[in-house]
């Protein structure tokens, strides 16, 4: 019964995805998996060796590769070495810019890092099988909503170097996250109908994914850390109060 469930479940991606379609999306994701374990390289590089540390080299170094990629063409796959060399570089500085914020949750407990991969992974496999599964197109009209989040977003962190509100900092980590699990629906949705229209250039959408999932990872990573930090708090303000009776 099970496995008559998960064929039905296979033969539904050929029923609404075509093979071209398919094959490029495996190339696509191949592409995401090699920018995720550059990112934990990249990240493992500032946390344990003296190599290259966060900071202004880093995030130049991580703007150059970005350029680099967008600004070489694919060119029919002639490329294409070259491109997934740029996108593997910018994966990597990435990874070393997220050092800092890894060196503060490993500090409260460590394994917030590995419970908060596998649910930005869990997340991010569940809206990519939802926009692919979706009616042709539904979720394309998300993107002025998203753009408008977006904005919105850095209205936010313009008016909070001001105020320096906590309320104003919560609400742009849950709207951000919104923000990215929405991007997840848009971005797949949108790379299915460029391959759809001709386009063969997987670096640069996996590209787009990577960005997705760093930025789900990224956040979930200071969510989960705040709840585990507030749950100390209320433990050791209960044991006070135990004390002092």
């Amino acid at each position: 019964m099970a496995a008559a469930s998960v064929q039905t479940f296979l033969n539904s991606f050929d029923a609404k995805l075509e093979q071209p379609v398919r094959a490029h999306l495996k190339n696509v994701y191949a592409c995401l998996a090699m920018s995720t374990m550059a990112a934990a390289v990249g990240a493992s590089v500032h946390l344990f060796t003296n190599i290259l540390q966060a900071g202004f080299i880093s995030a130049i170094g991580a703007l150059v590769c970005f350029y680099l990629l967008m600004s070489t063409p694919d060119d029919n796959g002639k490329a294409m070495t070259k491109r997934v060399g740029y996108l593997l570089g910018f994966s990597g500085l990435t990874g070393v810019g997220m050092g800092p914020l890894l060196e503060h949750v490993i500090l409260v407990n460590p394994t917030i890092i590995v419970t908060a991969f596998f649910a930005t992974s869990a997340v991010f496999v569940c809206f990519s099988i939802c926009a692919m599964l979706s009616e042709r197109g539904k979720w394309l009209y998300l993107g002025g909503t998203l753009m408008s989040m977006l904005t919105a977003l850095m209205v936010l962190s313009f008016a909070n170097l001001f105020f320096g509100a906590v309320w104003i900092y919560q609400t742009q980590l849950y709207l951000g996250l919104l923000a990215m699990c929405g991007f997840v629906l848009f971005d797949t949705q949108m790379i299915i109908e460029k391959r759809r229209a001709g386009s063969r250039d997987f670096v640069a959408h996996s590209l787009d994914l990577f960005v997705d999932f760093i930025g789900i990872f990224r956040r979930l990573l200071i969510i989960l850390t705040q709840k585990v930090i507030q749950d100390r708090n209320r433990t050791r303000a209960r044991n006070a109060e135990t004390e002092n009776d």
